[in-house]
Formats: structure tokens, C-alpha cells, sequence
């Protein structure tokens, strides 16, 4: 079966995607180099926000192995960026929650980023950006469901 023009273009879209990731990655751990984190790191730290979440949660929440973020946990918990805490809901699956020295890493690189995300806007319209997030969200919701 021969592509459509459209599946040409999302497979193009999916292309573009993953370049824009990798390059996404690297400027997330220059951003994040000063703070002693990584990209992933972030990442993990990013999904805690305002709540201790177990390791699936954390996994489900960015689109990750819970392996990977489990490993990511650990290292983390081992930095003093977060710690295990107890979980009401689930006996096994701990909590990862952040520790003072977590918040306030995230916390600075949540300024950190919010200077460069203000940098990068310029390069695109608002509106096309909005167009942009809204079609990646359809999308993802297709290939979940």
C-alpha cells in the first residue's frame, strides 16, 4: 500500500519530531547543567509538581518507562533531590517526592527555562504555536488510543 499525500506529511511531522526532541534534550541539559541535572532528570522532577507520585505514575504522566524513571528516581534520591515517602494508596509503590534541595533545583531551572522558552517564542507566531501544541495533542491521543 502506497503512502497518501497526508501520510506523507505526518510521517514527515513524526520525522521532524523526533529531530526536534534530540535537539530539545541537548538544550535541556544546558539549561539544567548549572542546576547539576540532566534533561531526564528534569523530566522526572517536572512530573512531581506540587505531589509525591509513585514511579508509574511519574512514567504515565511523561510518556516513559517506568523502568527508566525508576532509574532516574534512584539517582536522583541518591543526589538528595528526592526521597521515597509512603504511599496511602498503594503499600509497595513508594512515593517520590521532593526533598528542599530538589524543589529549589527545579524551582531554578523552572526560571532558567522560563528566560529561554521567552528567547525561543519570538521564532514563531503565538497563534501558530497554539495550532502547533493543539495538532501534537490530537495526535498523541490517536497513537494512545
Amino acid at each position: 500500500m502506497a503512502h497518501t499525500s497526508a501520510a506523507r506529511t505526518f510521517t514527515d511531522l513524526v520525522l521532524e519530531v523526533f529531530r526536534f526532541n534530540g535537539r530539545l534534550l541537548v538544550a535541556g541539559d544546558r539549561l539544567s547543567k548549572p542546576v547539576g541535572l540532566t534533561s531526564a532528570r528534569w523530566q522526572v522532577l517536572g512530573a512531581l509538581e506540587e505531589q509525591g507520585r509513585s514511579v508509574a505514575q511519574i512514567a504515565r504522566k511523561m510518556g516513559l518507562a517506568r523502568q527508566n524513571v525508576q532509574r532516574l528516581a534512584d539517582v536522583l534520591e541518591k543526589e538528595g533531590m528526592v526521597v521515597y515517602a509512603p504511599n496511602p494508596d498503594h503499600r509497595r509503590a513508594k512515593l517520590v517526592c521532593f526533598t528542599g534541595r530538589g524543589k529549589k533545583a527545579f524551582e531554578k531551572l523552572v526560571r532558567l527555562q522560563a528566560a529561554w522558552a521567552n528567547q525561543m517564542a519570538c521564532h514563531v507566531s503565538h497563534p501558530d504555536m497554539k495550532v502547533a501544541v493543539e495538532v501534537l495533542r490530537k495526535l498523541r491521543s490517536a497513537v494512545e488510543h
